[in-house]
C-alpha cells in the first residue's frame, strides 16, 4: 500500500519537454551530458524502493530524484531518534515514520519524480517482501538481520530488480550490490567513443588503417568496433555506417578484421575519413549476498596505502551484524566490553589471521556503529546513488560485491572514555559518539569561509548544517557567490527550488541550510573573490577565519584563493567534478603543499590558420561559429555605440591604427550600407550572409587553392588533416544526415532575429514568411577576386600579421565622412548580444553556422545538444559526484580540528581522485611542500611557501626595520621592495635614505605610492635581499610579513 506524496503547490514553475523526447532539457542540461539522452530515458522509465530514511537512505533518495528515475518509494516506520540527526537533513527532532516524515520534502526535490511511502508496520520480512514487485532497484540502507537480507535479495534476483544493502557506522561505511546472473551493461566506462582521422587505408590483407598522428592517437584496443564517415576514396570497400572490428596494431595504425584490400588499385586509395569507435553492450554477472558473504572475492579498494583493510571490515562487519542479532542493537559508544564482544565474534571468524595488530579497526567501528554521520552518510549516499542509476539505465560498472570505506584517521588511537562520548540528546550525538564532546565544541566554534554556492556548495552548506560547523555562539558561516539561480542548477544544487530560479545562490543557499540547522550563523555575500574585493574580504576578515572552503568552477579562481591562504596560513578544503569524475585536495599550512604548487598544462588552442580555411573538426566549425556571433553580433554593436558616444575626432584617437579601417568599415557597413529598418530587411541581409560565408568564400578559396593543387614538394595540398571544401547552394528545405538538422532554414531564421534584436525591431519565426520572403531576395552572382592573399598555413598567417599595417589615415578619414554624424542618431543606441549557451535562439544560429561550415569540408555535423556542450565549454555534472566529494573533503575537515589526535601528521591527511563510472576511488597523502634551504643566524633553515618572517613590532621606522633584521637575524639589507616600488636600496641617494630611516614604513610606501592603505588592511608584503653579517653571503629567505596595524 502506497501514500502519495502531496501535489506541488500552484505556484511552481511548469517543467518542460523538448523535440527529444519526454526528456527535459533544460532541467538535465549538466546531467544529460553524463548520462545520455537513452540512459536518461530508461531512468525515467524506472522505480527504486529505498528501505531506511536515516542519514543515509535519505541522502541516497535525494540524488536518485534529483536524477529523475521514475517514483523513488521510502520505506521506513521507525521512530526518529538523535543519532538520526546527524545525517537526515529533512526530519524533525523527534516522530514516528522517518519514511513518512522526509516524504514531502524529498518530493519537492523534482516534480517529475514519484515520490511516495510504503505503509508498513516493521522492518520485518513479512512487511517488506510484499513490496518489492514492479521496482527496478531496492537499497537498503539500515541494518537488517541477515536472514531478511537474505530473503530480500532473493526476492529480488526473483523478479528481476537490483539488490544494493549498504550502511553508514561512524567512520566506517559498506556497500554491497547484486544486480543478478546477467545484467547487460551498456556503456562500461562512461568515457566517450574515441574518434581519429584516416590518413590512408594500406591496400594489405588485412588492410591497415594510419591514422593522421597529429590529431593524437587513435585510442583504441584490440576487440572494439568502429564506423566510418565521410570516406574518401576506396571504391565503396568502406562503408559508412557499417561496423568492423579492429586489430590493433600500433597508437597509430590497427588492421580491419576480415576486410582485404590487397591487389586493390591504387587509385582507390583512401586519404580520408572520420573514424569513431563503437561502444558494444557488456553482459555481467553477481554473486547473492550470502554466497558472498561467505566468498566475498576481490575487494573494490579506496586506499591502496590500506590495501589488507577490506578483509578487515568485512569480519567486523559480519561480527558486529552477529552482535546485533544476539543483542537487538548496535553496541552503545564507548562502551569497551560491548566492543570486545564483537571483537572476540570478529576473532571467531578469522580463519586467515586478518585481523592480527588490526583490533583497534574493530573496536572503533563497534564503538561508533550507531553514528550516522553526515560526511558519510554524503560519500556513500553518492556511491550508492550512482549504483541505483546504474541499475536502472544499464549505463557504467555497478560495483561486483562489497566495497568498504573508512576514514579511520579522524580518531583516537584509543576508545574515548564513555563519559566523553555519551549521547547528549543533541543533533550532534552521532559526532559525540566518534569524536568526543570536547571535539564537537571545537566544530561549533569555527569560522570558515565558503567560496561558491552551486553544487558543492549547497552539499558542503548541508554537510556543515549537520555537523554543526559554525552552529555555536562563537562560530560562523561566510558564503559568497556572484550568480543567480538558473533552471538548469535544480538537477544538482539541490537547495534550490523553482520557485528560487533568478534569485541569488548564496542567499537562498544560506537560507535553506539555516532551515536544516537554525543555530547555523550565516553572513551571505554576492562578490567575487579576487583582488577588487580586498576591502571586503581584506586582512580583518581573513584574520578571523579558521579556514576556506572552495566550491568554484575555474582554476583562476582557485589559484587567487589559494595564494590568500598561503598569506593567511588558512587551510583550504578543496573539491571538483567533472561528470563521475572528481577530486578532493587537502590543503593545510606548512603540512602540504599548496593548491598553486602544481598545476595542469594549458589547453592547446585552435590555430588561427584552421579556424579561417582549413577545419577538420567540428570543435573548429564550432568555435569559427562562435567567433562569428561575437564579432558580429556583439562587438559590431559595441563599436557603432562607442562611435555614437563621442566626438569624431576623439573616437578616432581612441582607435588602434593598424585596425583603424577595418574598424570603420564595420561600423559603415552597420550603420549604414546594411542598416535594417524592416524585419524583413533583416532576412534579407541573412540571406545574403549565408552566401558570402558558405558559398562565396569557399569558391574564393578554390580559386586560390584549386582542389588539383600540389605543393612545392609536389604533394596533394588538400590531403591530411587539410579537407577539400565545397561551397554550398542555399535550399530552405536541406536536412543534414548526421544531425538531422535544417540548418539552411535555421541559420536565416537565427540571423534574423538576432540582427532584429540589435537594431531593436521585432523578429518572428514563422516558415510561411521566411519562404514568401526569401522567394524574392537576389543573389548578386559571385566572381573570384584577384589578388586576394589566403594564407596556407600558420607561419603565413603570422607573416601577413606582423606586416600589415592599416591603408592609411586618408582611407579612414573618407570612410568617416559618409557616416551620420552623432547629433542625426541622437538617442539611438544598438543593443550589444552577449553569448549564452543557455538560449535557445543563440545556440540555433551558432550550431546551424558550425553545421554549415562543417558541411562545406564534409565534416560530422552535430545537434544542438552536443552543440551546446562543445561551443559553451559545458561542464558535465551529476548530483552523485557531488555528494561522494563533499563527504570527503568534510572528513578532512574533522582531522584538521584535531578531533581527538593530539598531533595532525601529514600521514592522516587524504587526497582523492575517483570514477564513479568505472568504478574507482584512490585515497592517497598529499604531497608535503618543496623547501628552500638557508642559513639564518649559523643555523640551517629549510623554509617552505608556507613561511615568511613576521614582524609584529607595529607601525616601526625604516630605520628600526633595518636595526630589527640586523639585531635578530643577523642580517645585512642591502634592498627592500613593496610591490614594484624600491623602499631602500644600498646604492640609493644617502640623503634620500637618510630621509625615509626616519619616516614610519607604512608613510615610506604612501610617499612613493602617493596612495593610502584601505582602513582594514593590516599586512604589508615587503621583499627584502639581505646578506649574512658573518660570513657576507647572500641569504635567500621568504617575503617579511610586515603588521603596521
Amino acid at each position: 500500500k502506497l501514500k502519495n506524496r502531496a501535489t506541488m503547490a500552484t505556484e511552481t514553475t511548469p517543467m518542460e519537454t523538448t523535440a527529444t523526447g519526454d526528456v527535459d532539457e533544460k532541467l538535465y542540461s549538466r546531467q544529460l551530458y553524463v548520462m545520455g539522452h537513452e540512459a536518461q530515458r530508461r531512468m525515467m522509465a524506472s522505480k527504486a524502493l529505498i528501505i531506511g530514511s536515516s542519514g543515509l537512505g535519505v541522502e541516497v533518495a535525494k540524488n536518485c530524484i534529483l536524477a529523475g528515475i521514475s517514483g523513488i518509494t521510502l520505506l521506513d516506520p521507525c521512530e526518529v531518534n538523535s543519532f538520526d540527526l546527524g545525517g537526515n537533513f529533512y526530519l524533525p527532532t523527534e516522530g514516528k515514520g522517518r519514511a513518512q516524515l522526509c516524504e514531502k520534502a524529498l518530493g519537492e526535490l523534482n516534480p517529475y519524480v514519484d515520490v511516495t511511502t510504503a505503509v508498513v508496520n516493521d522492518l520485518s520480512v513479512e512487511s517488506i517482501l510484499p513490496v518489492i514487485a514492479g521496482y527496478t532497484c531496492v537499497a537498503v540502507t539500515v541494518p537488517l538481520p541477515e536472514n531478511t537480507l537474505k530473503a530480500i535479495n532473493e526476492k529480488c534476483r526473483e523478479v528481476n530488480a537490483s539488490f544494493i544493502y549498504t550502511l553508514a557506522t561512524g567512520c566506517f561505511g559498506k556497500v554491497f550490490c547484486d544486480f543478478g546472473p546477467k545484467f547487460m551493461c551498456s556503456d562500461k566506462d562512461g568515457n566517450p567513443p574515441s574518434t581519429s582521422q584516416i590518413e590512408t587505408i594500406l591496400h594489405e590483407n588485412p588492410a591497415v588503417v594510419k591514422v593522421l598522428e597529429d590529431q593524437g592517437r587513435h585510442g583504441l584496443e584490440t576487440g572494439d568496433f568502429v564506423t566510418f564517415a565521410k570516406v574518401k576514396g576506396g571504391n565503396g570497400k568502406i562503408q559508412s555506417g557499417e561496423t568492423y572490428e579492429v586489430n590493433v596494431t600500433g597508437p597509430f595504425t590497427f588492421e580491419l578484421v576480415g576486410v582485404d584490400m590487397a591487389g586493390d588499385d591504387a587509385s582507390a586509395q583512401v586519404t580520408q575519413g572520420y573514424i569513431t569507435q563503437v561502444k558494444k553492450p557488456v553482459e555481467l554477472n553477481f554473486k547473492p549476498y550470502m554466497e558472498a558473504l561467505e566468498d566475498p572475492g576481490e575487494f573494490m579498494l579506496s586506499d591502496f596505502a590500506k590495501f589488507d583493510r577490506p578483509p578487515v571490515l568485512h569480519l567486523a562487519y559480519r561480527a558486529l551484524a552477529a552482535y546485533a542479532e544476539e543483542h537487538g542493537e548496535f553496541p552503545n559508544p564507548g562502551d569497551a566490553t560491548q566492543a570486545n564482544a564483537v571483537l572476540d565474534k570478529a576473532k571467531a571468524l578469522d580463519k586467515d589471521n586478518v585481523l592480527e595488530g588490526k583490533e583497534r579497526i574493530v573496536m572503533h567501528l563497534a564503538s561508533g556503529s550507531k553514528a550516522i554521520l553526515s560526511p558519510m552518510c554524503a560519500a556513500l549516499g553518492g556511491i550508492v546513488g550512482q549504483e541505483v542509476l546504474k541499475a536502472c539505465s544499464g549505463k557504467f560498472s555497478p560495483i561486483n560485491g562489497f566495497f568498504y570505506l573508512d576514514a579511520d584517521e579522524c580518531l583516537p588511537e584509543d576508545l574515548l572514555p564513555p563519559e566523553e562520548v555519551a549521547p547528549q540528546n543533541s543533533r550532534y550525538d552521532s559526532q559525540i559518539a566518534c569524536f568526543g564532546k570536547t571535539a564537537q565544541e571545537k566544530i561549533l566554534g569555527l569560522n570558515y569561509f565558503i567560496i561558491g554556492a552551486g553544487a558543492i556548495g549547497c552539499e558542503m552548506l548541508k554537510n556543515w548544517a549537520m555537523m554543526g560547523v559554525g552552529c555555536g555562539p562563537t562560530g560562523h558561516i561566510h558564503v559568497t557567490d556572484m550568480d543567480r539561480i538558473e533552471k538548469s542548477n535544480l538537477s544538482r544544487q539541490f537547495l534550490f527550488r523553482n520557485t528560487d530560479i533568478n534569485g541569488f545562490k548564496s542567499s537562498v543557499a544560506g537560507k535553506a541550510a539555516q532551515a536544516m540547522n537554525p543555530a547555523m550563523n550565516v553572513t551571505t555575500y554576492q562578490e567575487k573573490v579576487a583582488a577588487d574585493t580586498e576591502h571586503l574580504f581584506g586582512d580583518d576578515f581573513y584574520d578571523k577565519l579558521d579556514g576556506v572552503c572552495t566550491a568554484l568552477d575555474n582554476v583562476e579562481a582557485r589559484l587567487y584563493v589559494d595564494r590568500r591562504c598561503l598569506f593567511y596560513r588558512l587551510p583550504m578544503l578543496e573539491s571538483g567534478t567533472l561528470g563521475t569524475k572528481g577530486n578532493t585536495q587537502v590543503v593545510v599550512p606548512h603540512l602540504t603543499e599548496n593548491y598553486g604548487a602544481t598545476r595542469d598544462p594549458p589547453e592547446k588552442s585552435i590555430p588561427v590558420c584552421t579556424l579561417k580555411n582549413f577545419p577538420n573538426q567540428i570543435e573548429h566549425t564550432l568555435q569559427w561559429a562562435r567567433d562569428y556571433f561575437e564579432g558580429e553580433f556583439k562587438q559590431s554593436a559595441e563599436e557603432v555605440n562607442s562611435y555614437l558616444g563621442m566626438s569624431p575626432e576623439a573616437y578616432m584617437e581612441s582607435l588602434e591604427p593598424n585596425t583603424k579601417v577595418e574598424t570603420l568599415k564595420t561600423i559603415q557597413k552597420t550603420l549604414v550600407e546594411e542598416r535594417p529598418v524592416t524585419f524583413e530587411d533583416c532576412v534579407v541581409w541573412a540571406r545574403l550572409r549565408f552566401e558570402t560565408m558558405f558559398n562565396n568564400q569557399i569558391r574564393q578559396l578554390l580559386h586560390n587553392f584549386p582542389e588539383d593543387q600540389v605543393t612545392s614538394s609536389g604533394a596533394k595540398f588538400w590531403s591530411g588533416s587539410k579537407r577539400c571544401p565545397k561551397p554550398l547552394a542555399f535550399d530552405l528545405e536541406n536536412a543534414c544526415e548526421d544531425a538531422r538538422m535544417r540548418n539552411h532554414f535555421d541559420f536565416v531564421v537565427a540571423a534574423a532575429n538576432l540582427r532584429a534584436s540589435m537594431f531593436g525591431i521585432k523578429g518572428r519565426t514563422d516558415e510561411e514568411y521566411f519562404s514568401e520572403v526569401l522567394k524574392n531576395v537576389i543573389v548578386p552572382d559571385f566572381s573570384p577576386q584577384e589578388g586576394i592573399k589566403i594564407a596556407a598555413n600558420d607561419a603565413e598567417a603570422e607573416a601577413e600579421n606582423s606586416s600589415g599595417m592599416d591603408s592609411g589615415e586618408t582611407e579612414a578619414e573618407n570612410i568617416l565622412s559618409t557616416l551620420p554624424k552623432q547629433s542625426e542618431l541622437a538617442g539611438f543606441k544598438l543593443n550589444p548580444i552577449d553569448f549564452d549557451k543557455d538560449f535557445d535562439d543563440h545556440m540555433l544560429f551558432v550550431t546551424a553556422c558550425s553545421n554549415l561550415r562543417a558541411l562545406n569540408y564534409s565534416i560530422p555535423t552535430e545537434d544542438t545538444h552536443r552543440s551546446r556542450a562543445i561551443a559553451g565549454r559545458i561542464i558535465p555534472a551529476i548530483a552523485t559526484t557531488t555528494a561522494l566529494v563533499t563527504g570527503l573533503i568534510c572528513f578532512e575537515l574533522y582531522k584538521i580540528v584535531g578531533t581527538a589526535r593530539n598531533e595532525l601528521k601529514i600521514d592522516a591527511l587524504k587526497n582523492c581522485f575517483l570514477n564513479l563510472a568505472i568504478p574507482f576511488m584512490t585515497l592517497s597523502e598529499p604531497t608535503a611542500p618543496s623547501k628552500t634551504q638557508a642559513i639564518l643566524q649559523g643555523k640551517e633553515w629549510n623554509w617552505t611557501a608556507w613561511d615568511s618572517l613576521d614582524m609584529n613590532e607595529g607601525d616601526i621606522t625604516l630605520g628600526e626595520f633595518m636595526d630589527l633584521f640586523e639585531n635578530k637575524y643577523n642580517l645585512e639589507i642591502s634592498m627592500i621592495s613593496y610591490g614594484v616600488a624600491i623602499l631602500y636600496s644600498f646604492f640609493a641617494n644617502k640623503k634620500k635614505v637618510e630621509e625615509r630611516k626616519k619616516m614610519k614604513m607604512s608613510e615610506v610606501i604612501t610617499s612613493i605610492n602617493k596612495k593610502d592603505f584601505p582602513p582594514n588592511q593590516l599586512f604589508i608584503v615587503l621583499e627584502v635581499i639581505a646578506n649574512d653579517l658573518t660570513t657576507d653571503e647572500e641569504v635567500e629567505i621568504p617575503y617579511v610579513k610586515f603588521r603596521f596595524r
